[in-house]
């Protein structure tokens, strides 16, 4: 099996092809995967036809299982998410605003694993933006700024009852289920080692960040929108356009994403996994 790896052009991302992932795969072959989902951040392998049993299997190639909180498995599993939106769903699109997954946990996941099945045939891009990228081209005064900060996390904006998927976010085709213990904070560093590579990036951004230890609030929300300004910029992105039948791959540790609508009037559905911390992150 021959993998040919073809770069994005873009801040990140590369296409994986010469290869069957509803196969099991040699020690060779996840040695190269992982090599190349560390050097280009995100992975998108296309053509694929993937059952469910071959994408958890992918998936633990990598890691173990993460804990996906305040989101059902999808009927008769444990670790699969269904992100789905039915064509007649008006109510904001899930996940379209910058994060990294489940920044607000002691130890984050690793990575994530999303496959393409029903795909709209406009809209519904993936957006990624690389955060190696950002702080090495970050101005001296705003890296002054963060060198040594701690950024406080929560899932409260998002998962708590009064949060955008809250009590009141109603007509929703994913099964969300808000809980009170969105409200729990966790700190990291926001320059950290990448836990792999030991490559300086940036860990995060506000909306999972609530503040910075130390920091009063105003403060606090100063530096984080000038940060998001900066970490964001189009010189740091990929795009990501889905066909179905592709699996895409990304490091949360190392990049931030983000969900475009765009395809009202059309169903969409991709199974996804994620890939917990092996390294303590």
């Amino acid at each position: 099996m021959t993998l040919t790896i073809t770069q994005s052009g873009e801040a990140c991302g590369a296409s994986v092809t010469g290869i069957d992932l509803s196969q099991p795969l040699s020690e060779a072959t996840v040695a190269e995967i992982r090599a190349a989902w560390l050097t280009h951040h995100v992975l998108a392998f296309p053509g694929q036809s993937l059952s469910d049993d071959d994408l958890e299997r992918f998936t633990r190639y990598f890691g173990p299982f993460g804990d996906d909180p305040f989101i059902a498995p999808i009927p008769g599993r444990q670790h699969i998410i269904a992100v789905k939106r039915n064509a007649d769903e008006t109510g904001p699109v899930f996940a379209e605003t910058w994060h990294t997954d489940w920044s607000f946990q002691a130890s984050p996941p690793a990575g994530t694993c999303l496959y393409g099945i029903t795909i709209p045939p406009i809209g519904g891009d993936t957006l990624f933006t690389n955060q190696h990228k950002a702080l090495a081209e970050m101005p001296d005064d705003l890296r002054e700024k963060l060198d040594g900060r701690v950024a406080v996390h929560s899932a409260r904006n998002g998962y708590g009852k009064a949060g955008l998927y809250g009590e009141k976010d109603e007509g929703r085709s994913m099964d969300i289920r808000s809980s009170d213990e969105a409200m729990a904070t966790q700190s990291h560093p926001i320059v950290r080692k990448h836990p792999e590579t030991g490559e300086e990036g940036l860990f995060g951004c506000a909306g999972y960040i609530i503040g910075f230890e130390g920091m009063a609030e105003e403060e606090s929300w100063a530096l984080l929108t000038e940060l998001y300004r900066w970490q964001t910029r189009p010189e740091f992105q990929y795009r990501h356009k889905w066909s179905a039948g592709t699996l895409l791959m990304w490091d949360n540790r190392s990049c931030l994403h983000m969900a475009t609508g765009g395809y009202q009037g059309h169903d969409r559905l991709l199974h996804r996994t994620t890939i917990g911390s092996r390294v303590a992150a």
